[in-house]
């Protein structure tokens, strides 16, 4: 991962957060209230620091069909795919989010930090086929809005009408790319709506300053993490990482195809969805204090497991949630207790959304 040496940020926040190596806003004044309005309207978050990767050339449907997690050979002209790039031993190489532009044209975004490792890696298999691939993390820019007033919102400001399916998306005149990115469990009703915006970086800065002029609220980092935590959703380089077998996490529910012919990886996460088991996986813990990423997951007095996010969710006393691997022996729901420098922290283990 290449750090960022300068800020990530259409606008100016109210302070500065480290994200992955990227300097980003941490909030915009009020971190309780941005979180409120990604739950019950709609706010915006600049992740422009996120990895975005294109590959082109005739042999390009057929390169990324041989080494992705996912089959693309159905997908149309502005569809799109949640998918992975194993490594050979079946662990997470880079999780990643495919869009189909036409049959010789992809564009693939990833987190922060992993668009140099994705396109390297891409770069390793390019043997003897007709692609090129291209990082374009540094001109590129990403804004995700979440909320259940987002698609009236986008489709009233920017002119575009939002997909209805998930990784779908639709281009506005300016190439400003509109894909639906609906977030599970985000609001009491059990989901969100989400639209992410995609393009180059002056294409994005002028949809943000449309919405801005429209009402919609910006968010920062600290917003966001306490949203993506509640909703489940797992990030790499916090919650997965190349130790990270895909069932651990629940990847395979929406970004492996066990239908489709070979891709890197596949032996291990076949093996597994037809004859095995994975030991350990990721499970959402409601808290009664503040935890740190690393405390050790106890039950019965024995260690069985790991967190590896936490965020403030309420100015409650007991709330907070975490992400964390639990042993698979360990049916939620399931009282716990984190193991920490001042005590031992109640938690309860519950399913990811």
């Amino acid at each position: 991962m290449t750090p960022h040496a300068l800020p990530i940020s259409i606008e100016t926040p109210a302070e500065f957060a480290d994200d992955l190596g990227a300097p980003v806003a941490a909030h915009y004044g009020d971190p309780a209230g941005e979180l409120s309005a990604m739950q019950k309207s709609v706010a915006m978050v600049d992740r422009s620091a996120r990895g975005a990767v294109t590959v082109t050339g005739p042999d390009t449907l057929r390169f990324l069909q041989d080494l992705l997690s996912q089959d693309l050979a159905d997908l149309g002209d502005g569809e799109g795919v949640h998918t992975l790039l194993l490594q050979p031993q079946g662990k997470l190489d880079v999780d990643l989010r495919l869009l189909r532009i036409t049959n010789e044209e992809f564009r693939l975004d990833c987190e922060v930090g992993m668009g140099e490792r994705l396109a390297a890696s891409l770069e390793r298999y390019r043997i003897r086929v007709k692609v090129q691939i291209e990082d374009r993390t540094e001109t590129e820019g990403c804004i995700m809005l979440r909320g259940p007033e987002t698609i009236g919102r986008v489709e009233t400001v920017l002119g575009v009408e939002a997909p209805p399916t998930q990784h779908h998306h639709a281009v506005a005149d300016s190439g400003l790319r509109v894909v639906r990115a609906n977030w599970p469990g985000l609001t009491e009703t059990g989901g969100s709506t989400g639209v992410d915006l995609l393009g180059l970086r002056s294409v994005i800065t002028t949809a943000w300053a449309a919405l801005r002029e429209s009402g919609v609220r910006p968010a920062g980092l600290d917003a966001y993490e306490t949203a993506r935590i509640i909703a489940g959703i797992p990030r790499q380089g916090r919650d997965l990482d190349e130790r990270t077998i895909p069932q651990e996490a629940f990847l395979d529910g929406d970004a492996v195809s066990f239908t489709k012919g070979c891709f890197i990886g596949q032996e291990l996460v076949c093996r597994i969805d037809t004859r095995g088991h994975v030991n350990r996986y990721l499970r959402l813990l409601r808290l009664d204090a503040a935890a740190a990423v690393g405390a050790e997951i106890v039950a019965d007095g024995k260690v069985v497991g790991q967190v590896t996010s936490v965020a403030r969710i309420s100015t409650a006393p007991e709330g907070f949630a975490a992400l964390g691997y639990v042993r698979r022996e360990l049916q939620p729901p399931a009282p716990v207790t984190l193991n920490t420098p001042t005590g031992a922290i109640p938690a309860t283990v519950e399913a990811i959304p």
